[in-house]
Parts: C-alpha cells; structure tokens; sequence
C-alpha cells in the first residue's frame, strides 16, 4: 500500500530546525557562476555582478583572527541588500550562490522558517544564535501579516545592530512590473529606521519556468496517478480534501518533514480552493516540495487537462496574492516534472 502524506506526523527536533537553515536541495548547487542573465534584462546581469562584490567584501577567515578580534568590540551596524523582481527571475539563485561565496558562519531560510525559528527558541535566544553570523539570507520576505512582519524587522534590526549582514528577497507582483520598485517601497517603508542600511537591487526579468514553457498546472488521469504511485518507491498518494485536513493539524513548520524522503507526491481530486486557511497551507506545502525538488503528479477534480483555477479570483486579489501567484508558478513546474517523470 502507497503511503500518505496525511499519515504522517512529524515531530522535528530543535537541531533539526536548525540544521535545515541551509540552502534548499534545489540550490544547494547554485553559485554565481551558474546564474545565467537573460541578455534582454541587463538588471540581472548588474545584480549579479553587485552581489559579486558584496560576497568579496564579506570575505572575512572562518574564524578566529581579525574578525574574531573585531567582535569584540562593538561592531559597526552592518548593510544588506534586498533583491526585488517578479517570480522566477534568479533572486534565489542569487540569494544561495552568496551564502556559497561567503566564509564563516552563515544561515539561509524563508521567512517562514524564520518566524518558525523564533517561536521555538524565544526572540532573544534567536538573536543570540543567529547573532554569531555573518550573513543572514532570508528568501520570500512577506509583508502580509503584520504581526509577523514586526518580528522580522526587529530580528533584522538587532542583527544588523551586532554586524551580522542581512539579504534579503521578496516578489513584486507580475502585473506590477513596471511601476518602480513596488515591493521595495513596502519593504523599506516596513523596516523604517533601518532603510539606509539596505541596498536595494531590481531585477527584471520574465519567470525563467515560463520561458521553459511551463505556463499551465497540467493534470492526469486520475487513475494514471494512482497506478503511477503504486509503481514508485518512497512515492506517497493523497486525495486533495484529505490532504487539506491533514495540513489543518500540522504546524506549517514541520511540513519540510512532512516530505522527508519522499520520491513524488502524487495527488488527486485537485480543485478550487476558496478560502485563505486552506490556501496558505497549501501554498506552504507547495513551497516545501518545490525546494526539495519533489515531482508532483496530480488529477484534477473535474478530470479536467488542466488546473484553471486552483485559487478564486477574490484570493488573487488578496493581500496574499503574492503567494499565491508564487505557488501557481511552483506547482506548474513540480506538476510538468511529475508527468515528465511518468513517461520516463
């Protein structure tokens, strides 16, 4: 019998949240070297180059001498760089190939991971960890809950304040390219007295999935999927609705280890999610499996060839439409790998 996602109950440990403040498998390869800049955007190509330099000058030993003596003292509030640009244009490739560039003590995480972090340690033990780095990458900054959004400016005010270097990505919306710096001005705007510190670096750009031709969310068969899953190892089989009840009693923190070892999440009876409690957890999942590179076939509720609308035109216009907008680029991709990986 296949296993479920919704038989699962994952119950990571303190190291184990700690240990996952890494790049995600999906970029632990990434390097500057590997980031190719679309010629029609010379945005990505001066980002790159800038954060170039920005690895050089955090290019301080491992450990120990003149940094380890420097800290001794008080040290000099440090800058950061906040990558802008819409969805799939390299920020997360940027983003990881600066944590492989930089020596010393680094971490990488999303902000979710991040208030997750927080919560399980307590602010000011946070800050005590995370306070002995040298660079803080923090990937998808969301603006979206207030409440979380306020934990994050001060976490990255009191790092700032010890010298640690925070960068940081977030997503412009796809209909507001070309209206400035859009998400920018939100995340500056949020960060307040810390907004001098931060470089900020527009990258324009088309999402890379889309000009691999990866526009749609395509579905199967369902009895393709199912039969799919029955022939794979370590490959697990949901319905939609079970899942979406599993996902209400597991904290969004443990979904990493919700898919640990496993080689595709096949899906079935994929519908339209209409309310925000459903939605965001998915979104999370998405996120999860997207990182970790996990093949994600599915069948739609209707039987339909593809998903038009896994989210209500009231959620995309939401405050959390930038997930959302996130996740219907991911899924189309884990999707196309899923069925790429069946006719393999």
């Amino acid at each position: 019998m296949t296993d479920a996602l919704a038989d699962r109950r994952p119950n990571p440990s303190l190291d184990r949240l700690l240990a996952d403040l890494v790049p995600p498998p999906r970029f632990a390869e990434a390097r500057l070297e590997t980031y190719v800049p679309d010629p029609a955007h010379p945005s990505q190509q001066e980002a790159k180059e800038r954060i170039g330099e920005f690895a050089a000058g955090l290019g301080w030993p491992a450990a120990g001498g003149l940094r380890g003596l420097l800290r001794r003292n008080k040290p000099a509030a440090a800058r950061g760089i906040y990558l802008d640009g819409g969805f799939g244009v390299g920020k997360t490739h940027l983003l990881t190939s600066l944590f492989h560039a930089v020596d010393g003590k680094r971490v990488y995480g999303t902000f979710v991971e991040y208030t997750d972090l927080v919560g399980a340690l307590g602010f000011q033990r946070a800050v005590d960890l995370l306070g002995e780095s040298v660079l803080v990458c923090i990937d998808e900054f969301e603006l979206d809950d207030p409440g979380d959004t306020l934990l994050m400016t001060r976490l990255i005010r009191e790092l700032s304040d010890r010298g640690v270097a925070v960068v940081a990505t977030s997503n412009t919306l796809p209909e507001a390219l070309g209206e400035g710096r859009f998400a920018a001005q939100d995340f500056l705007r949020e960060i307040q007295s810390m907004s001098e510190r931060f470089e900020v670096l527009r990258i324009d750009g088309e999402d890379y999935r889309r000009r691999d031709g990866v526009t749609e969310i395509r579905a199967l068969p369902e009895q393709t999927v199912r039969e799919h899953a029955e022939a794979q190892d370590a490959a697990t089989l949901d319905g939609f609705e079970d899942l979406l009840e599993h996902l209400r009693h597991v904290h969004p923190s443990r979904y990493g280890a919700l898919i640990d070892e496993v080689s595709a999440a096949h899906l079935t009876g994929l519908r339209t999610l209409t309310h925000h409690h459903d939605a965001l957890r998915f979104v999370v999942l998405v996120d999860r499996l997207y990182d970790r590179e996990v093949p994600t076939p599915l069948s739609a509720a209707d039987d339909a060839e593809v998903v038009a609308e896994l989210f209500t035109a009231e959620l995309l216009r939401s405050g959390y439409r930038k997930k959302y907008y996130r996740a219907l680029s991911r899924l189309a991709s884990l999707a196309h790998d899923g069925a790429r990986q069946l006719r393999a």
